[in-house]
This record gives C-alpha cells, sequence and structure tokens, in this order.
C-alpha cells in the first residue's frame, strides 16, 4: 500500500482503492506512480481491476499543492506514467464512483469498460479553468462517447455535471442509490471473475483495437499540457484556489 492508495490483489481482482478521505481523495505523485506500476505489472492472475474511493468522494483529481511542486514536464514523471498505462491495461476495468469524481478522476473512466455510479455522484472536467487543457485522451474519447456537442460543453466551459446526465450521455453504465454501490460493483465484479479470462481479454483487445489512436491523442495533449504550465493563467487559477478566491482571466488575450 502507498500511502493515499490501496492497491491489492485477491482471488483475480486487483483493486485500487484512492484512501486519502480527508483530502477528497486527490491524487499525489506518489499515488500516481503506485497504480502505474500496479497497472503495468497485472500479470495472467488479473482477470479484471477496480478503481473506488473512500469517504464521501471517488477523487478530486490532482493534489494542487502536489502537482504544483513538481509539474509534469517530462516523461519520466508519474502522472504521464499512470496516463499512457491505461489504454495498455489488457483486462476489463470496472470503476465504482461516488460523491465528487473531477478532472483525472472523470477522466480515467473513459479507459474503464464498466462504470458503476451511485446517484450522488458528481463529475466535472475544469482544465481550461485552470487554464489547461483535457488530458488522458479525453478529448478524443469523449467527443466519441458522448457527441461533440456535448463534449465541447463539459471541456471548454468545465462545467460540473451529474450522475444522472452521466449515465444519459454514456460515462456511466449503471445508475445505483448509495447504499446499492458496493452489492452492484460486486455483483459485476463477481460475473467478470467467473468468466473465461483469456475471452475477456481478447474481447477488450477487438474492441480497444484503435487504442494506438489513443495513445496519439494522449502525447498530443500532453506536449499542449506541458506548455499551458507555464502558463500566466495556470498561476492565476492556482493563487485563487489557494487564497479561496475566483480567478481573473481578463488580463489574459
Amino acid at each position: 500500500m502507498s500511502e493515499g492508495v490501496s492497491i491489492t490483489k485477491a482471488d483475480g481482482i486487483l483493486s485500487i482503492r484512492f484512501s486519502r478521505p480527508d483530502k477528497k481523495n486527490a491524487i499525489t505523485r506518489a499515488m500516481y506512480l503506485a497504480m502505474a506500476e500496479a497497472l503495468l505489472s497485472i500479470d495472467a492472475s488479473v482477470r479484471a481491476v477496480l478503481f473506488s474511493g473512500e469517504g464521501d468522494s471517488f477523487s478530486a483529481g490532482n493534489d494542487l499543492k502536489d502537482f504544483l511542486a513538481a509539474p509534469p514536464q517530462d516523461d519520466s514523471h508519474p502522472t504521464i506514467h499512470f496516463i499512457r498505462a491505461l489504454p495498455k491495461v489488457p483486462v476489463p476495468m470496472v470503476a465504482a464512483v461516488h460523491g465528487s469524481a473531477v478532472g483525472i478522476g472523470t477522466t480515467l473512466l473513459l479507459h474503464c469498460d464498466v462504470v458503476i455510479a451511485a446517484s450522488n455522484a458528481v463529475f466535472a472536467l475544469p482544465f481550461t479553468k485552470l487554464g489547461l487543457v483535457p488530458e488522458a485522451g479525453s478529448s478524443l474519447l469523449l467527443p466519441q462517447l458522448m457527441g461533440y456537442q456535448r463534449a465541447a460543453r463539459l471541456l471548454l466551459l468545465g462545467d460540473s455535471f451529474t450522475a444522472q446526465e452521466a449515465e444519459r450521455y454514456g460515462l456511466v453504465s449503471q445508475l445505483v442509490e448509495p447504499d446499492q454501490l458496493e452489492p452492484a460493483t460486486q455483483k459485476v465484479v463477481g460475473k467478470l471473475r467467473a468468466l473465461p479470462a483469456s475471452a475477456l481479454r481478447a474481447t477488450k483487445a477487438l474492441m480497444k483495437s484503435e487504442s494506438g489512436r489513443t495513445m496519439s491523442r494522449i502525447d498530443e495533449e500532453l506536449a499542449v499540457f506541458k506548455e499551458r504550465l507555464t502558463s500566466p493563467e495556470l498561476k492565476e487559477a492556482a493563487t485563487a484556489f489557494l487564497e479561496k478566491r475566483q480567478p481573473d482571466f481578463s488580463k489574459f488575450s
């Protein structure tokens, strides 16, 4: 277990559980590294991967202080390792989402095969509000999933959207009441565990046959993302966040 994330393997299931409930499961570099290493070391004993979160949130996205202390400027950064690992996972990935799912907390779901969400889940992709651009291939995958207009509203405006909207848009596979999230998730995981592993892997490989396109888009996004890390807009957004005020982008063209 790395600090902030619990990673266990039992009965064929690799479980990745965000465990910083006091920080709404915001993700640090150490957490990214631990998750990337776990995903890249999946062997034949693993039937499926399960993402979940402790406390009242799935994940609030990047831990901003940790992120700004060492932003992802080169390919050795743990964040980049994790993002590039997602499309390479050969087994089904399941996510159990409740509370807040922000930034990477939402974009990682685009790589999951089954997303079960509690009715109280709230999603957000606030990249432009931070002076940044989307990551994890979301600028490609989101329009493919829900259509350009819906994706544009979510990525350009960065507004939050409900679990009900997420289900309607196709991001969520199944919507349940909060107290049914765990049993519903375990039911799906149990079915995957009982199915032939080779058939599951082959089926996923067929459905993800264009994953090379996703990897190319991830690299394109990262190139722009790195440029944006030195932008005055990000500095203003981060300063405003830490000062608990609204950012003022009016002076930037």
